[in-house]
């Protein structure tokens, strides 16, 4: 199914690291006639506005980028916020979508889904096979829960909802918040304020707290409160900290790239060329991904590198490594025609250049 160009298509979650991106990739490829909406003129975990704006708006495509999501600390602390705000997005989002006819809709999870041992790189196929991840069950639920709604409505309803599990994304708009971000953007912001801290540039600490303050600390506050809040999270003119070993691997992929794959996967892919041949249907979603990996000591050294920081990393053994390795199969995905193109050295200087002019 091909979209036309002024079709109304929905961007659910605009403003965030997936939908931002998705918006400049359907913007870029002649997509006229967006609608977002913030969060402030529409709460998506309120079923009656999210239909009342369903009915009144009648978008022919949907993106659902929308989200509540953080790091390792994140994910412990609010388990309870986690699966209940993502359950409420996604089903209000998905049967007001069923119920005013959207002709094509896509999931946007996230490879947390798959389980703590899963084989590595993890097929599509491994999903529910063995447990979950303890830090991140409550979010991985939730968006198992919509995968399997998106391939349920599909089998009742007929309906023609995908759903895609990016791996690691990181981009233009990423969240920098030291105490709620995922590992690159805030190792990218640690690596660059100790470098800071290493000149004794406090004009550019303060900019940066000013711009996003460190639990309530700004560059308005004292050398002596924004050194202790730095210290806090190991951020030091000669060191750096970091949580757990450096030896978990991970994979990253520029977000731009994800929405690349996302919209091709809304214009070329339909429910059907999904379904397994013969056999129960299930596990018809598409891993996004690169199939690549790198530690995060690795990756601690690349930021180094780029940024010019000249100091060392610190390794905290007592803080959790989180799982191992996390690699996708993108091999569906490839099949399908799609691949990446940028890697994660052109990727952290594209970032670093974004956080500085942004």
């Amino acid at each position: 199914m091909n979209m036309n160009q002024n079709a109304k298509i929905y961007v659910a979650g605009h403003r965030g690291l997936v939908g931002s991106a998705l918006v400049k990739n359907l913007r870029t490829k002649g997509y006229t006639n967006l609608l977002v909406r913030t969060h402030d003129e529409l709460d998506l975990t309120n079923q009656q506005a999210v239909f009342d704006f369903f009915e009144k708006e009648k978008p022919e495509y949907v993106f659902l980028a929308a989200a509540k999501v953080g790091g390792i600390v994140a994910n412990s602390t609010y388990r309870g916020q986690f699966i209940y705000e993502n359950l409420q997005i996604q089903n209000n989002v998905i049967h007001a979508a069923y119920k005013n006819g959207v002709k094509k809709l896509l999931f946007l999870g996230s490879t947390c889904i798959y389980p703590g041992e899963a084989p590595q790189p993890m097929p599509e196929d491994c999903l529910l096979a063995s447990p979950l991840e303890y830090t991140n069950e409550p979010y991985a639920l939730a968006k198992i829960a919509g995968i399997k709604m998106c391939e349920s409505y599909n089998l009742q309803y007929g309906t023609n909802y995908i759903a895609v599990m990016p791996t690691n994304l990181y981009g233009p708009n990423d969240n920098f918040d030291l105490e709620k971000s995922h590992v690159l953007p805030a190792l990218l912001r640690k690596v660059y304020l100790a470098k800071c801290l290493m000149n004794d540039d406090w004009d550019a600490i303060r900019k940066d707290l000013n711009r996003l303050p460190i639990e309530g600390v700004s560059g308005n506050d004292s050398n002596e409160a924004i050194q202790g809040k730095l210290n806090k999270y190991g951020i030091q003119k000669d060191s750096v900290e970091i949580w757990g070993t450096g030896k978990p691997m991970r994979e990253f992929l520029w977000s731009e790239e994800m929405a690349d794959a996302s919209v091709y996967v809304m214009e070329k892919v339909d429910f059907e060329d999904l379904k397994p041949k013969g056999k129960e249907i299930r596990n018809t979603h598409i891993n996004i991904g690169t199939g690549e990996e790198i530690s995060i000591r690795q990756l601690a050294e690349i930021i180094a590198e780029v940024v010019g920081y000249k100091g060392t990393f610190n390794f905290n053994a007592g803080k959790p490594d989180g799982t191992l390795r996390k690699l996708t199969d993108p091999s569906k995905l490839h099949q399908l025609g799609w691949h990446h193109q940028i890697d994660i050295q052109q990727g952290v200087k594209k970032l670093y250049k974004w956080y500085l002019n942004n």
